[in-house]
């Protein structure tokens, strides 16, 4: 394993360690803390001390950070401070569930925005290219929270083509889970095309402007061929890298999306979390959600690397 490969490495093992330490200190910071949110108005100081106490509440902060960061090396989630359950028997079943959300979206907007982005850098500058791209600048401008209520208005309520909350369960089928997911997938299509798109378009149209594309089109190499053969391979480093940051979107920005068609993923549990006090819920899934940007990140570096024989060797 060469030097940048490794340094990349352990820069992302480095990054997750400062990850869970801020998701720790920002936790505590939160305003509360469980004893309160269990025993309500009921709750006396002599209960809320003895909760505070059975629930290890009062120990120093580094204590618990320690007690809470050598188990999750070791895969254990701990359990939640509200019903005492491991963490990882509600955590797995959600993943799930935004795992699929997330690869229905990708397995339409990776193609679209690539497919779309190369036709704009061929066509630069027609009637296609300025629709498209006045469509993703309107896509950007937008909070995805406001695309999925426009959607739900829409195509839920007056045309009433889908459902506008996304219930399903495990017992759910899959025809049944794509229709019942279809508006928050459109939602976050439309969200994260247009930066894929933009990136392909860019990418593409500056290779496409190199001298040696114009040499092959001097010698009447077909126009596809060129794009294809010449121009993508040339452009890919840059189209992966945005590509894995809205892969990473996809898994990790789900939470305004859930919460908007109360779909049951990690996002959803993470905001009922935040509700209930229940500290070590919010932090396995904050630590899960910056885990996976990481590594999503760090896996478009790799391939970049591959892509690119210069970016494995030391300058």
């Amino acid at each position: 394993m060469n030097l940048p490969i490794l340094q990349r490495m352990v820069l992302a093992v480095l990054t997750l360690w400062l990850v869970s330490l801020l998701i720790f200190v920002a936790t505590e910071l939160l305003p509360g803390d469980v004893a309160s949110a269990i025993l309500g108005q009921n709750g006396t100081p002599e209960t809320l001390a003895a909760l505070r106490e059975q629930r290890g509440l009062n120990q120093p902060a580094l204590k618990r950070y320690l007690q809470w960061l050598y188990p999750m090396l070791h895969g254990d989630l701990g359990r939640s401070l509200t019903n005492g359950r491991p963490i990882a028997e509600d955590l797995l079943p959600r993943l799930g569930n935004s795992l699929f959300l997330a690869a229905y979206a990708a397995v339409i907007a990776i193609p679209l925005a690539v497919l779309l982005g190369i036709a704009s850098a061929v066509w630069r500058g027609t009637l296609f290219d300025r629709l498209t791209n006045g469509l993703t600048l309107l896509c950007i401008s937008v909070p995805e929270f406001f695309v999925g209520y426009l959607l739900v208005m829409f195509l839920s309520v007056r045309l009433a083509w889908f459902p506008s909350l996304s219930m399903v369960s495990p017992e759910t089928g899959l025809s049944e889970r794509l229709y019942h997911c279809t508006l928050p997938m459109l939602t976050l299509v439309l969200v994260v095309l247009a930066h894929m798109l933009r990136m392909t378009r860019a990418s593409v149209g500056a290779v496409m402007s190199s001298s040696y594309i114009e040499t092959a089109v001097l010698k009447g190499i077909v126009n596809w061929r060129i794009v294809l053969s010449h121009a993508l391979p040339n452009a890919l480093a840059p189209v992966i890298n945005v590509i894995a940051f809205n892969l990473a979107y996809l898994v990790v920005g789900v939470i305004l999306v859930e919460v908007v068609f109360v779909y049951p993923g990690v996002g959803q549990l993470m905001v009922d979390a935040v509700t209930k006090r229940d500290l070590p819920v919010v932090q396995a899934c904050g630590l899960l959600f910056g885990g996976t940007y990481i590594l999503l990140n760090t896996t478009a570096d790799l391939l970049a690397m591959w892509c690119n024989p210069r970016l494995r060797h030391g300058r």
